[in-house]
């Protein structure tokens, strides 16, 4: 994998992580409107990127929180691919405001970041999301790796959740942290992921008391951070299939919004 090396855009005044540069022509060619918005969590301002889909009706909206490598290419990518798929996608920066010089930077600044900041800027993305003009209401959550954790614990926390989307993210380990969730909660897995799927047996059970729905589904030979991986031109014939088939899965769901 390429070292993804940090730059400051000074005309959007926002943290990119730009060499991922396999991901760029999807941004580049896609004919869907993309773009950056600003808006207030508290006292700080939250740097946000939209895509719209293509379609004459309301959508409903995806919430995408990053991985711990922070908004990059790729995540963006995910929000044009999650508009292709007919839903509004907003990914909010959550390092928004911060500095950091490279990617251990930038995955320090993320680990440390405190779970009530993380809570209020997910709340204030989903209040502006649900007041986009082109929404119909219906709001759901997906994340990946370290996002994919905060997909599932912020199910717990939003009870205008319809959906969470969990790519191979730490599944909760306590019944408080399942007893609130509003929503069926859908989780990916790499088999070869063995820190991340020991915690699925767990869930399944405080889920199964709670009366939550919880569908995890674990890719044959597929690693973590295998929806990323696989889009790589390097890409794994396990990761690549892994992350076509999750794909299909999540388009599927999508359609329930």
């Amino acid at each position: 994998m390429k070292r993804i090396l940090i730059a400051v855009s000074v005309a959007l005044s926002v943290q990119t992580l730009p060499a991922q540069d396999w991901a760029k022509p999807r941004l580049e060619k896609s004919s869907r409107h993309g773009e950056w918005v600003d808006f207030k969590s508290g006292e700080r301002t939250i740097k946000a990127f939209v895509v719209y889909p293509e379609r004459k009706d309301k959508a409903p909206v995806v919430v995408v929180i990053h991985e711990i490598f922070g908004l990059t290419d790729w995540v963006r990518g995910v929000c044009d691919q999650l508009a292709e798929s007919g839903v509004i996608a907003i990914a909010p920066d959550l390092l928004s405001g911060q500095t950091y010089s490279d990617l251990d930077g930038a995955r320090k600044a993320i680990s440390a970041l405190p779970k009530e900041q993380v809570q209020a800027d997910l709340d204030a993305t989903s209040t502006y999301a649900l007041k986009i003009p082109a929404s119909n209401g219906s709001l759901a959550v997906c994340g990946f790796c370290w996002g994919g954790g905060w997909a599932f614990s912020y199910a717990n926390l939003n009870p205008k959740l319809k959906a969470a989307y969990s790519f191979y993210g730490p599944a909760p380990d306590e019944a408080s942290q399942v007893a609130n969730i509003p929503c069926p909660v859908y989780g990916s897995y790499g088999e070869n992921d063995a820190r991340v799927d020991a915690t699925i047996p767990k869930a399944e059970e405080l889920m199964k008391t709670a009366g939550k729905k919880y569908e995890p589904v674990i890719y044959k030979g597929a690693g973590h951070g295998f929806m990323r991986e696989g889009e790589m031109p390097t890409a794994n014939e396990a990761n690549k299939k892994a992350r076509d088939d999750a794909w299909v899965r999540w388009k599927t769901l999508l359609k329930q919004l």
